[in-house]
């Protein structure tokens, strides 16, 4: 078994056997030539397979241990790809600290399809239980939570669902294949806004449904190609090429990031910081057990509305204010107002999502230089 450094970098099966190229090329050919009725070399339309982007999807599904992966056009035409695995009168349950984008499409999009959605505590796994019908179809589970970095018992999450014939799918984006294995905790589906980290470098706007299964491998690859969810060539060899130092890239992100929630959480003006990597985190002892590492997201508290934020975010040299994560670039934001405010306020609120909060995606600079950049910024309020 390789390892995941290895897979990174040699995880496809496809070659150029034309030239030798030691990377994949990219095949932006919208269609390919049949050599008589019904034989083909492999690939008919790209829109149903293309060379380039079925090696990004034979990497992505060997990094998750999947059998089969769909690289789709966006994060959110992955989500989409799921929730279309139901039908009216399906029952989902999800958290409802979920990213706002994921929030918007189930409650405002398919819930209007008859499909019916219940946002709680996933923490709780009696919470969970007790939502449960005869009508559920989906567990929904994002772990950690965006943005507050809750994390759900997995494993105890999958038992319970598979003991009711229950779908799960997990949103693995914010710690990537390298840092959490969801098919090793039971997870039918694995979701990912490859945007993030597996790309890494903030050009792309990408995702992926990973599957392990005949059933669902099938049908994801038909409702994909059915609705043209499915990825551009180019798209997918950026990818590509961001996918090969992916190991590499979470270590150092997660590095950072624990220096950088070590001076929030013992920082006066600091209510509150969430990180998994933090021994008073809740659950700390169980990220422990189904993580290998704590990622690159840190979330913290602060007292203060929208100009006292504008303050403190104006003082930032190294921190850009835009949503999105995962590259190797800081960004900094606050998802009151940005990234969750599809959300209702009173969603947001009983997310436990505040004015104050405030979202970092920790990138590959110095620990030093970014927690005095914070430091800056802490002084002006």
């Amino acid at each position: 078994m390789l390892k995941p450094e290895t897979r990174a970098v040699h995880g496809s099966t496809c070659r150029d056997t034309a030239f030798n190229s030691v990377i994949m090329p990219l095949y932006p050919s919208s269609t390919f030539a049949f050599e008589r009725i019904g034989v083909h070399k492999g690939f008919d339309y790209t829109r149903s397979g293309n060379p380039t982007r079925r090696a990004l999807e034979e990497t992505i599904a060997g990094l998750e241990g999947g059998s089969a992966c769909v690289c789709t056009g966006t994060g959110m035409a992955a989500v989409a790809g799921v929730l279309h695995l139901l039908k009216p009168g399906d029952h989902v349950i999800t958290g409802h600290d979920i990213y706002g984008g994921c929030y918007r499409l189930m409650h405002d999009v398919f819930a209007k399809y008859g499909i019916h959605f219940t946002f709680l505590d996933m923490t709780d796994l009696s919470c969970v239980e007790d939502a449960l019908t005869d009508s559920t179809a989906l567990i929904w589970i994002e772990t950690p939570s965006n943005p507050l970095l809750r994390i759900v018992d997995v494993q105890a999450v999958t038992t319970l669902a598979r003991s009711r014939g229950i779908l799960t799918a997990l949103d693995n984006t914010f710690m990537s294949p390298y840092f959490q294995q969801p098919f090793d905790l039971g997870v039918d589906i694995i979701v990912h806004s490859t945007t993030k980290y597996i790309n890494g470098h903030s050009d792309v706007v990408v995702g992926a449904i990973v599957t392990k299964d005949l059933q669902w491998d099938e049908r994801v690859a038909f409702i994909t190609n059915a609705c043209g969810l499915t990825e551009s060539p180019w798209d997918a060899w950026l990818v590509l090429r961001g996918i090969r130092s992916l190991p590499q890239r979470m270590r150092t992100h997660a590095a950072v990031a624990q220096e950088v929630a070590n001076y929030l959480n013992q920082h006066p003006k600091v209510l509150r910081t969430h990180y998994p990597g933090l021994p008073e985190h809740p659950q700390h002892e169980l990220a422990k057990k189904q993580m290998s590492g704590f990622g690159g997201m840190v979330t913290f508290e602060l007292e203060a509305n929208q100009a006292q934020l504008d303050i403190f975010f104006g003082k930032l040299q190294l921190f850009s204010l835009a949503e999105s994560l995962g590259g190797v670039e800081s960004l900094i934001e606050a998802p009151w107002y940005m990234s969750h405010v599809s959300m209702s306020e009173e969603a947001r609120a009983t997310a436990g999502i505040k004015p104050g909060t405030i979202r970092v995606s920790v990138g590959l600079e110095h620990a030093d230089d970014l927690i005095q950049d914070i430091e800056n910024g802490l002084a002006a309020l």
